[in-house]
């Protein structure tokens, strides 16, 4: 516990997600007070094009009351 993951879309390097994962895991530990061996990052890369179908509609939008951090955009066009 906890397990994050991170969508986004594709471009970044290892070591960019690397570095991002550490970083969470350094944020969370501190923050939620647990150890950084019980944080668990996951990033996946999601094609643009595919961001609609695969993160707005199966993720935001079901999961909208969890969200602590709402998108600053919409899917109705923009991006």
């Amino acid at each position: 516990m906890p397990h994050v993951e991170i969508k986004c879309f594709e471009g970044r390097t290892d070591k960019q997600k690397t570095e991002c994962a550490e970083r969470i895991t350094q944020v969370i530990a501190e923050t939620l007070g647990c150890k950084t061996s019980s944080v668990s990052v996951a990033i996946k890369d999601i094609p643009e094009k595919d961001w609609k179908t695969e993160v707005w509609d199966k993720s935001i939008v079901p999961d909208e009351k969890y969200l602590y951090k709402r998108p600053g955009y919409s899917c109705d066009g923009e991006m």
